[in-house]
């Protein structure tokens, strides 16, 4: 249980980080006359770098990771990363506070039914799941898995890059960060048994890439959508990811019993409910 404070701390920044960041963001896209709705180019990132906001929001996401790499060298992944949570809840105060648009009542709904959803559907893994050593072929598997992910989301935005919209953003994002927090976990426990092999190496590389691509596909759902709605597609994806691949290709959850796997489509449903309902009713997406 030593990681579940440290994860809540981690969570903290990451709501932070996302409300410097989305500053520092909207500040660029307003001075490039909205441009980086349709995508953030090479001369915007180059100005995210002269933003103090964007830099100390980035600061703060990056002692986010710290914290969340920290707690996972201490507790299973199936736990601490729900925990991600709280940032939601952190954020859409801040957010409310800073911008001072007040949540409606169906913004309140949307961000209790993504906390309630992704709760159910962790706890529910929690307790039909359990660590299993990863082995070289399921690695592989991973990896080459999100390979084919990394390729697909990166094809679609070239193609998509001007239609493109904060949700498309937001979930390609959870879903790497899901890939990303899974590679974490198999590298710190492969460092922890001094298993430092080729393997243990494209790992690393995996998780670079992702979390390049993911922090990306972030900036760009920041420029067309607002912090809270960012938090809570990435709370929502992410764990649900890492917990798809944990059942999925890990086989943590071998035999589990028929009510897990209908509890696992109810909560995720409820979970993704939050979520586009949030984009639809957010008032600072209806304004």
């Amino acid at each position: 249980m030593i990681g579940v404070p440290i994860a809540i701390v981690g969570a903290v920044f990451l709501s932070l980080g996302a409300q410097f960041q989305h500053r520092g963001v909207n500040k660029v896209d307003d001075a490039t006359e909205g441009t980086g709705k349709n995508g953030l180019n090479f001369g915007q990132l180059k100005l995210l770098l002269m933003r103090p906001s964007w830099v100390i929001g980035t600061l703060m996401l990056g002692l986010a990771i710290v914290f969340q790499l920290v707690s996972l060298a201490f507790s299973p992944l199936i736990l601490v990363q729900p925990l991600g949570a709280i940032a939601l809840v952190v954020t859409a105060i801040v957010n409310s506070r800073v911008t001072r648009v007040k949540m409606t009542r169906a913004g309140i709904i949307a961000i209790a039914a993504c906390v309630l959803g992704i709760g159910l559907f962790v706890g529910i893994a929690a307790s039909v799941s359990g660590e299993k050593p990863v082995t070289n072929e399921k690695l592989i598997t991973i990896l080459i898995t999100l390979a084919v992910v990394l390729a697909l989301l990166g094809t679609m935005f070239a193609i998509f890059r001007t239609r493109a919209r904060a949700l498309f953003y937001i979930i390609s994002a959870g879903v790497v960060y899901g890939f990303v927090a899974t590679l974490a976990k198999v590298v710190i426990s492969r460092v922890q048994q001094q298993d430092f092999d080729w393997l243990t190496i494209l790992c690393v590389v995996g998780l670079l890439a992702g979390t390049g691509l993911g922090a990306y596909f972030v900036q760009n759902a920041y420029a067309s959508g607002p912090p809270d709605l960012v938090i809570a597609g990435l709370t929502v994806v992410d764990p649900m990811v890492a917990v798809a691949i944990a059942v999925i290709v890990l086989g943590e959850a071998d035999g589990a019993p028929p009510w897990a796997i209908i509890g696992f489509v109810v909560a995720g449903a409820i979970a993704v409910w939050g979520v586009f309902q949030l984009a639809r009713h957010h008032p600072q997406v209806t304004d």
